[in-house]
């Protein structure tokens, strides 16, 4: 069997497999102020009643509906949405993320007929 030197290349190839789903879902509660900075977030909100929301979905273009439902489903503001990677962050108080969440999990999971994920908390 041949070993791989330092002169040898690997390649790694990275594709996302086509599936409708919710691969993560997750609230941090209460993050501290330099995690927005670092995020390029909004701290308007106070920090300890403040969370962020983030989500990651395929197809990529679902995050601009979850972001919709998200928008209408309480005061979340919209921290970021990318239709590329699939990704949506968004912010507000713990109550408010949480609304957002959950909403746009159960529109995905039962009008969309997605896979989903469980919310996760830290």
């Amino acid at each position: 069997m041949n070993e791989l030197t330092m002169q040898d290349k690997m390649r790694i190839i990275q594709e996302i497999v086509p599936g409708k789903q919710i691969t993560l879902a997750h609230i941090i509660a209460n993050p501290d102020d330099i995690l927005y900075r670092k995020l390029g977030l909004d701290p308007t909100v106070e920090v300890h009643e403040g969370a962020i929301g983030i989500v990651t979905m395929s197809p990529s273009e679902t995050a601009i509906i979850a972001g919709d439902i998200a928008l209408k489903a309480s005061g979340v503001e919209l921290g970021f949405v990318d239709r590329f990677s699939g990704t949506l962050i968004v912010t507000g108080t713990v109550s408010q993320v949480e609304a957002a969440l959950d909403a746009l999990m159960d529109y995905c999971e039962k009008k969309l007929a997605f896979t989903v994920c469980p919310i996760t908390r830290t």
